[in-house]
């Protein structure tokens, strides 16, 4: 990977170049409204509903928003992923000495179970270069296939980080291969942060005359929160990071609450995107730099209900992750709250970023079996 201390500084001008950069090769996703989303995200909870909560006993928030969805679903691979790959994978290309020293023919290297695996898959046979992808065996057979389907060699591990990277370092010895981490270096974030670049652009095209009040994204390693958070930088738009709290999955907001990064997490929540600890280099934009005002979490059930509302009213397939920011909205009083405070008669509009919709009908059949979907 290039060398963070070569990369272009963590600034809202460098995801600007980014976007410049990597427009050719990605898709500028739809931003999608939603009357009766922005109705339900409106509407008071039910007192009963907060039973149980830390908000019982307490009058329900009464916020009016305004929701702009950036489908990144509907991004190359399924997911925003693909923005970074390519970002990352163009700057490698364009480094001083890597073609002569034979980059070409060595190709790149990276670990993943999922979305950044076919991501990088795509930007190197895009720029035609050899990809070795390290995937955990336990990996979802669609995606194992989807990666394999873009040209890449995948090369199986045991499932936890260690092994992980172990197994990166011997493909490295082997190969000579570059590693392009999935999220926790600043090409990274730079490139996954140019969705929000053209979500500020398109909420005012489709009615956010005075631009966006706030960001909601997810944040599971912390790339596209990050980005996210810089591409906002100077703006006076808020950004807000989502996260599951099932099994201790929001280590963002404990780390906020405990003031340092939690460095590991282990939890199966459903959004298997965000079991990532936070990495370096996001922490240090999204914390240490205070670009992100606060962390929101919500349950596994809130995010079933979300992706149930995303299929049924606006008819699009999006996997657990994705609606995670949409959830919150829907559910944590303490953010309703802030944008009832600081909304008042006007409301807010809020950009929801839809992060992917890599998920199989056979996982969907699992989340809704219960109820009968």
């Amino acid at each position: 990977m290039a060398d963070p201390a070569n990369c272009p500084p963590l600034t809202r001008s460098s995801v600007q170049a980014a976007h410049k950069l990597i427009r050719p090769y990605i898709h500028r996703t739809p931003v999608l409204t939603n009357t009766t989303l922005n109705n339900l995200a409106s509407t008071p909870q039910t007192p009963e509903s907060l039973v149980g909560t830390q908000w019982e006993g307490h009058q329900p928030a009464h916020p009016k928003l305004r929701l702009y969805f950036k489908c990144e679903n509907l991004q190359r691979i399924g997911a925003f992923k693909a923005r970074g790959a390519f970002h990352a994978t163009l700057r490698l290309m364009a480094q001083e000495g890597w073609e002569a020293n034979g980059g070409r023919e060595k190709g790149v290297v990276t670990h993943s179970s999922g979305n950044h695996a076919q991501a990088l898959a795509l930007a190197a046979k895009t720029m035609g270069i050899p990809a070795h992808i390290i995937m955990p065996s336990i990996s979802t057979p669609t995606k194992i296939a989807a990666t394999q389907g873009y040209g890449a060699r995948v090369i199986f591990s045991g499932s936890t980080s260690v092994e992980r990277e172990a197994a990166a370092a011997e493909i490295i010895a082997e190969t000579g291969a570059t590693l392009i981490p999935p999220y926790d270096h600043p090409d990274i974030m730079l490139g996954q942060g140019t969705l929000s670049l053209e979500l500020q652009e398109q909420s005012v095209e489709l009615g956010a005359s005075g631009g966006l009040d706030a960001i909601i994204a997810p944040c599971g390693g912390g790339g596209m929160l990050g980005g996210t958070a810089l591409s906002c930088e100077g703006t006076g738009i808020r950004v807000f990071g989502a996260e599951p709290s099932f099994e201790g999955a929001n280590d963002a907001q404990r780390g906020f609450d405990a003031g340092r990064r939690v460095e590991s997490v282990t939890s199966l929540t459903i959004a298997d995107g965000l079991r990532t600890p936070v990495g370096v280099y996001p922490w240090s934009v999204i914390y240490e730099r205070k670009l992100v005002q606060a962390m929101y979490s919500v349950t596994d059930e809130q995010i079933k209900t979300a992706m149930r509302l995303v299929f049924e009213r606006m008819k699009m397939v999006v996997e657990p992750s994705a609606v995670v920011g949409l959830a919150v909205a829907l559910f944590d009083e303490g953010l309703r709250g802030v944008m009832e405070r600081e909304g008042g008669d006007a409301g807010w509009d809020l950009g929801v970023v839809f992060s992917g919709g890599n998920v199989s009908m056979k996982a969907l059949s699992g989340f809704f079996s219960v109820e009968g979907a």
